[in-house]
């Protein structure tokens, strides 16, 4: 007999209450069960105010990168991230970047944009100029909306407007530009589009209908460029040709720039997250952003120049925040706040620039050096080998042997570790 996830009432259940149905559903053991209606850092309490329907908590390995340098500043890069070769891999790009001096960031203020979009419009282009005829009372009503937030130095900076085609015939798109400060934004941002969209309406004989912040948070661009001196990269500077040769595929092929792109966002958001944001939006924005020129290309950009030392450069969209939502809510993100040691959002997304920067001069000089697998594997052998049940020195002793034959498989390692239990 089939079970159904129709639960009427689900979400005013007590968190016993959800976990008994859950068991019952999942047909789950006591061990299982156990793992249920805790959290060793957050809170159950905490986490069942953060979201509906809580059962428990999930957590990452949280890892730091020594070796950053940014701005001229020493940090330390607390990241939150599952994948074995993350954390290692940028440690060892950040010591290179040293040898230039480390990375150097900049950004270009927190701007974030909130849609407006009028369909059912007859004159879509006069309805633009309309709008525009009405710039300071919108920007006026938009800030009553959030004295704080103005009081601080933000809010409601500009407008802009878009005749945008679409299946459904033209539609006009009203752009509130709006700083943010050290809040990601969405809040504010969608209660000031909120707040204009009757207005809109009156003015242009239209009807609204999306009123909502866009997380092509392109007015909100982090930058940073490190220069990494010949010498500093191993095995020697003919792989410096190889980086940027691997570098202009992903600039030209859609194919690679998606792996190479991931790559870099295995940095960033490992950071996002560590940092209590939301990495959701970082991700949408970075990759709509490697789109906008029609066609999907590599976020960073690396060049040789008169000295043969290697020059990498990025800039992405980063709407990061210190302000509101698991940043404040969460201890670890506390914490990891704390250890990065930033006081705006400014500084945090310059820092997540160099991260993304740095893992990607790690991924490139691998893949122009050994390859992906030799330093991915040796990390990722010790996984399989506790997967197959290997503890303690048993763990580096199998991991050892599953790299050396070039065969990190589970089986494998089930072997070895039946012929270390025997002898």
């Amino acid at each position: 007999m089939s079970k159904s996830s129709r639960i009427p009432g689900f979400h005013k259940m007590s968190m016993e209450e959800r976990i008994k149905v859950v068991k019952e559903f999942a047909d789950l053991t006591d061990e299982e069960m156990a793992l249920l209606g805790k959290s060793s850092v957050l809170g159950i309490d905490t986490a069942d105010r953060m979201i509906e329907n809580v059962i428990g908590t999930f957590e990452l390995p949280l890892g730091i990168v020594p070796n950053m340098t940014v701005n001229g500043r020493d940090i330390l890069v607390p990241l939150a991230v599952e994948e074995s070769s993350v954390v290692a891999a940028l440690a060892n790009a950040a010591r290179m970047a040293r040898s230039g001096g480390g990375f150097v960031a900049s950004s270009s203020g927190p701007i974030m944009i909130g849609q407006i979009q009028t369909v059912n419009v007859s004159d879509p282009f006069a309805a633009k100029l309309k709008i525009l005829e009405h710039r300071e009372e919108i920007i006026d009503l938009a800030n009553e909306n959030d004295p704080v937030l103005v009081k601080l130095g933000g809010g409601c900076k500009d407008i802009e407007v878009r005749v945008v085609d679409s299946a459904l015939g033209p539609m006009v798109v009203t752009h509130i530009l709006v700083d943010t400060r050290d809040a990601m934004g969405a809040n504010a941002v969608n209660t000031m589009a909120e707040a204009l969209a009757p207005h809109i309406e009156k003015w242009t004989g239209g009807r609204v209908f999306l009123r909502i912040l866009s997380n092509l948070a392109d007015r909100r661009l982090a930058r940073a460029r490190c220069l990494v001196k010949k010498d500093a990269i191993p095995p020697g500077p003919e792989v410096i040709d190889g980086i940027i040769t691997a570098w202009a595929l992903a600039d030209a092929d859609p194919y690679r720039a998606a792996t190479h792109n991931k790559g870099i966002m295995n940095g960033v958001s490992a950071l996002v997250i560590a940092t209590g944001n939301d990495f959701r939006a970082i991700e949408a924005g970075a990759h709509s952003y490697a789109a906008r020129s029609g066609r999907y290309r590599s976020l960073t950009r690396w060049e040789k120049d008169e000295n043969g030392d290697l020059v990498g450069s990025i800039e992405m969209p980063l709407a990061v925040g210190l302000v509101g939502g698991a940043t404040v809510l969460h201890p670890m993100a506390k914490l990891a706040v704390k250890i990065l040691g930033v006081k705006t959002a400014t500084e945090l997304a310059e820092i997540a620039a160099a991260v993304g920067l740095c893992q990607n001069l790690a991924a490139l000089r691998v893949l122009a050096a050994e390859g992906v697998q030799r330093g991915h594997m040796s990390l990722h052998a010790k996984n399989i080998a506790v997967m197959a049940g290997a503890q303690g020195d048993e763990i580096d002793v199998v991991a050892q042997r599953l790299v050396q034959e070039g065969k990190v498989r589970v089986d494998r390692a089930e072997e070895i570790l039946k012929e270390i239990r025997g002898k």
